[in-house]
């Protein structure tokens, strides 16, 4: 079956309130979904974000992002009031979100909205109460990563390499004692997380009855300064000090010289696999009840993956390790009953046989995207008569520039065999992101998903993230209205012509 859908982050929603959040706007923009003949809305990460706002570096990857939580559904719980949540300053560029003034301007709300919603939810409006509901409510991780946040505000935001030695060793004696002194703390961030889930609940419910389906993303690692590290630090390659002994990362490549450093602790994969990857399991099990389909970042580092020692200042001086294969996802298999897992393999860059042959021994589709395809060589395998059916195809990701910012950059020799493969005779950019949107939706993949600045015809402006900055990342949103009746019924259109609709 021939399908398509949209990529968009929930950020990047319109909203009244900086951000995009599961408000009316997410209701609506399922319905333009469904009316441009999509089956897929595909987003990024859902964790909370922490410095330089990357929904890849999240405190924790069993906990939803308190930015998400719609305040105007905390209106009509009388939990809070539309004067107080208009008072706020959350910038005034409806295009691009401010980190700085939400960081500000939203935890206040939501701390309002939690003294209340205590005095609505029990009479006494203790935390002990707070704690006895999320028991029943949210998953053990989640907990953790409430506790976690409430440490780590108790030493003013610091990672918590940073924290006094009894703590962050997480002797008993220290837990215990933070727990009792961080009780009210801890029931705030379990009072974020049970409204994350109502709220996220009840839109993923309303898209699934739409016919549309959710693909949801993970990060293959999660961050140092996350509650995973902190409270299981036996799972990763930590010396007696519970700090990392090497670092992840990308060696040095022809797009940079020092190779990527992203400092991510690494896995200590022999212990998993004594635990029959109970950790992963548990984390897929979250991820699924999160989304309908999960894209796998950086899907290689299963195979094998580059290990950088700590301190050092670029990534040159990595090499590779082996990393569990295909064992862990028999392992999934065998746990979650299924022999097709709801998996897309993001498999990206320059790959071994020994990842090819990983790819194929798990059956899960990988991704081909059409501005890696036009190169010198005029022969990539991202070319699309090259493709399989078990493939998703894109214009772009959230880390490539739009269609029509990547066309206008292009060297003139790209530009032209671009214009040759597409059959295209005007020398202009006028509507190229229309022929691409054309040539990922005729593509044999059985999956194509635009990113919605390609269906808009936006330039540059509107990208998402440049890999490895710092500052304007994460920040475009799209407008209010710019989905419009007549975009709608072109992308129906194209969707029905290519068997997709």
């Amino acid at each position: 079956m021939r399908e398509c859908g949209i990529l968009l982050p929930v950020a990047s929603l319109p909203s009244r309130y900086g951000i995009g959040a599961f408000s009316k706007e997410a209701f609506q923009f399922i319905d333009q979904l469904k009316e441009a003949g999509q089956q897929y809305w595909q987003i990024l990460p859902l964790g909370p974000t922490g410095y330089g706002d990357s929904p890849y570096q999240a405190f924790s990857a069993f906990a939803g992002n308190p930015y998400f939580i719609d305040l105007e559904q905390l209106t009509e719980e009388g939990i809070l009031t539309g004067e107080e949540c208009g008072a706020v300053d959350f910038g005034e560029n409806e295009r691009y979100i401010d980190y700085g003034k939400l960081y500000e301007g939203r935890f206040p709300l939501l701390r309002k909205a939690y003294e209340r919603w205590k005095q609505v939810e029990f009479a006494d409006a203790r935390a002990e109460a707070v704690h006895r509901l999320a028991e029943q409510r949210l998953r053990e991780e989640t907990r953790e990563y409430c506790f976690y946040m409430a440490v780590k505000n108790a030493f003013g935001g610091r990672s918590w390499s940073l924290w006094d030695e009894d703590i962050r060793l997480g002797r008993a004696e220290a837990v215990r004692e933070y727990r009792r002194r961080l009780t009210d703390e801890i029931g705030f961030y379990e009072f974020q997380q049970m409204k994350f889930e109502e709220q996220w609940g009840r839109l993923k419910a309303y898209a699934n009855e739409r016919g549309i389906r959710i693909i949801g993303d993970i990060p293959i690692y999660v961050a140092f300064d996350g509650a995973d590290s902190w409270l299981h630090p036996e799972l990763f390659q930590f010396d007696g000090e519970n700090l990392p002994a090497a670092v992840a990362g990308c060696p040095p490549d022809a797009f940079s010289a020092t190779g990527q450093l992203w400092g991510n602790p690494l896995y200590r994969w022999e212990r998993h696999r004594k635990t029959g990857y109970a950790w992963w399991m548990r984390r897929m099990e979250y991820s699924f009840s999160l989304c309908d389909v999960v894209r796998v970042d950086h899907f290689r580092g299963f195979e094998s993956y580059y290990s950088i020692p700590y301190g050092d200042a670029t990534a040159e001086n990595g090499h590779w390790e082996k990393g569990p294969g295909m064992e862990l996802f028999e392992r999934m298999q065998e746990y979650f009953g299924k022999k097709r897992l709801p998996i897309i393999a993001e498999d990206l860059g320059l790959l071994t046989p020994a990842v090819h042959r990983l790819l194929r021994a798990s059956r899960f589709p990988g991704m081909k995207v059409l501005e890696f395809a036009f190169d010198d060589t005029e022969n990539s395998d991202y070319l699309p008569h090259k493709y399989k059916e078990n493939c998703v195809v894109y214009t772009g990701t959230h880390d490539n520039d739009t269609a029509a910012g990547w066309f206008a950059a292009l060297g003139r020799h790209d530009r032209q065999f671009v214009r040759e493969y597409m059959g295209r005779r005007e020398r202009g950019a006028k509507d190229i992101h229309w022929d691409l949107i054309r040539l990922a939706l005729s593509s044999p993949a059985r999956l194509a998903v635009i990113p919605m600045q390609d269906y808009l015809g936006l330039g540059s402006e509107a990208r998402i993230n440049v890999p490895s900055t710092l500052g304007e990342n994460w920040r475009w949103r799209l407008l209010p209205g710019e989905v419009t009746e007549e975009l709608t019924a072109r992308c129906r259109r194209m969707a029905r012509v290519y068997g997709r609709g």
